[in-house]
């Protein structure tokens, strides 16, 4: 198996499918065993932080 770790591209778009909920088993088994959660939990956070923002603007658009 290769023991590449995982890009920042990666990890970004892994938290992203993993937040969506289309995260396939072989990239979850690459995060498992090749990635350091230090990068997933950063990640994490930041994608949050901008859906949250996004889902903030659009309401604030919508509603007068």
């Amino acid at each position: 198996m290769n023991k590449k770790k995982p890009s920042i591209l990666q990890v970004v778009f892994s938290v992203f499918a993993a937040l969506v909920g289309i995260q396939s088993d072989r990239n979850r088994q690459r995060d498992f065993t090749q990635g350091h959660i230090v990068q997933y939990i950063i990640a994490g956070v930041l994608i949050t932080i901008c859906v949250i923002a996004f889902l903030i603007f659009i309401v604030s658009r919508i509603v007068p």
